[in-house]
Order: C-alpha cells, then sequence, then structure tokens
C-alpha cells in the first residue's frame, strides 16, 4: 500500500556520488544495451569494435551514477512504484573510448500531484573528468506512484517539453530491440530487478519484465544518430524526452521525427503494439 511520500527524509538524502573508470569493453556492452548492431542494413561497427571505437553519447546516462538510487532503503522512497516519467541529457564534449569520470547526483525538485496521487521527483546528475571538465549534465523525472498528498507545489518548475508538431512527420526510422536486451543492458549498471524478475515485473503492475527506460532512449538516440546526422555520433549534443508507456524487450520502436533546423522533435512507438512510448521529445544535432 503507497504512502504520502517523507519529504523531509528524501531532501535529506544524498545520492552517493559514483566515479567510473571505463573502457573500450564497457563502451562496446553500453552500445550492445541500447540495441546496437541488431538491424543488419544499418552498418554500427564503430560502436561495437575496439579499433576506432565511437563512443554513443548516451553512454552519459550510465557512468557517474550509483545505478536505480531510489532502491536505497536510506532514500524513504518504495521504489516497486516508481516509474521513469522525463530524461533530459545534454553533452558539452563527445566521450572518450576509454577514461575516468566523476559524477555527482542531486535531489532538485519535488512536486505533490494529490493525495493518493504521483509525487514527482527530479534530480540533476553532473558529469566530470577528474579533473573537473564538465562533460555532461543529466536530468531525471521520478513518478512516485500514490506518493503525493505530503504537501507542497503542484508542478515541478520550469517549462514543460512541448507537444511535437501537428503535421506529418519529416523522417521516420525503425530499429528492433532484443529479447534480451534488458539482461545486457544490466551490465551497465542498473540491476533493478524489474527489467529481469518476473516476480518484481509483476509486483510493479506489469506482466511481464520491461525494458530499461535508459535502454529505449539509447535506441531513440541511435535512431536520430542515424536518421539525422549520417550515423556520426557526436552530433547529438542534447535529447530530452517524456516516457509515456513501457518497451518490452523484444518490440520494434519506430521513430517520426520533425525537423526545425539544427533541433529535431520526435515520437516513439512500439510497432507490434501501436503505443506510443516516448513522446514531447526534443534533440539538436549539429555538425
Amino acid at each position: 500500500m503507497t504512502r504520502p511520500l517523507d519529504l523531509d527524509r528524501l531532501l535529506a538524502y544524498k545520492v552517493p556520488d559514483a566515479r567510473d573508470d571505463y573502457d573500450p569493453r564497457d563502451a562496446i556492452i553500453y552500445a550492445l544495451g541500447v540495441g546496437a548492431g541488431l538491424r543488419p542494413d544499418i552498418d554500427e561497427t564503430r560502436f561495437l569494435f575496439e579499433r576506432h571505437l565511437e563512443v554513443l553519447p548516451t553512454m552519459a546516462l550510465v557512468l557517474g551514477t550509483p545505478g536505480f538510487w531510489p532502491m536505497d532503503p536510506q532514500s524513504g522512497l518504495d521504489w516497486p512504484n516508481i516509474l521513469h516519467g522525463e530524461q533530459h541529457l545534454r553533452l558539452f564534449q563527445p566521450l572518450d573510448p576509454a577514461g575516468m569520470v566523476h559524477g555527482e547526483t542531486r535531489i532538485t525538485d519535488v512536486a505533490d500531484k494529490g493525495l493518493g496521487k504521483a509525487a514527482l521527483i527530479r534530480a540533476t546528475k553532473t558529469l566530470r573528468t577528474l579533473g573537473g571538465t564538465l562533460i555532461a549534465e543529466a536530468t531525471e523525472t521520478w513518478v512516485a506512484r500514490g506518493a503525493g498528498g505530503f504537501g507542497g507545489e503542484r508542478d515541478l518548475p520550469g517549462e514543460a517539453l512541448p507537444p511535437v508538431p501537428d503535421r506529418t512527420p519529416d523522417l521516420a526510422i525503425t530499429l528492433p530491440t532484443s529479447v534480451v536486451q534488458a539482461a545486457t543492458y544490466r551490465l551497465s549498471g542498473d540491476r533493478n530487478p524489474l527489467h529481469i524478475d518476473s516476480q518484481s515485473a509483476r509486483q510493479a503492475g506489469y506482466d511481464r519484465p520491461i525494458l530499461h527506460g535508459l535502454s529505449t532512449m539509447g535506441v531513440i538516440a541511435r535512431a536520430l544518430i542515424h536518421a539525422c546526422a549520417g550515423g556520426e555520433a557526436r552530433a547529438l549534443s542534447e535529447i530530452a524526452l517524456r516516457f509515456t508507456a513501457p518497451v518490452y524487450p523484444g518490440d520494434t520502436l519506430a521513430t517520426h521525427i520533425w525537423q526545425q533546423g539544427d533541433r529535431v522533435r520526435f515520437r516513439t512507438s512500439a510497432n507490434e503494439r501501436g503505443v506510443v512510448v516516448a513522446d514531447n521529445g526534443n534533440a539538436l544535432l549539429v555538425g
């Protein structure tokens, strides 16, 4: 049974800092965990072969993080009832194929949707080199189901992600996911059992394990890179989206894209089920 969020406990909680010493093997495992190489007519060897390796920009989301931190009992959160609502990533420089990085994550905002409804929790991670150079900033929004009613602002500060344009998209690209993709993605650090254990999935209200939201986001980022930047990963410098429905490992994801100069807007659906899984997408790709 859900209960209102213990706001004081949450705000007193410090998300652990994390330091990662990563190498090409980690970058390749990450690329496999977001589906690289699954579509035979798209060559993604550059993300999977250590010789002349390119790192997918969304790997910044898994570096310098302690994993699914709401599982820490000290946070006071009921983690099986937490969903990934939105994610925003901004890159200030491309990731090297190997390096040491440090991440600091801070809870910045909390909103109360009302008694018996959701609480929204926003946290921001900064990823830096050990010398202090800023590599990336990632902001995540968690939806804590049934945790409202603690009192506080009803909405998070800042502008909401705008809807996609009301016209026919300019581009579309379809990418598959693998039935074992969640199992592979877990190797990059997010060990939430919801994504591999049937009992945990049922406890959270799903009939089977679902794909990590950030694995879905990695698939979408690859779609934008191939459709809008000729496969050049470093072109993607910013991406934001709202998760609207779960993806199941094995789903085929169709991303529809609206071009607005260097900016693109996008929406992604699971083809087999006809369900929009990510919406209000906004990305910046630069040459």
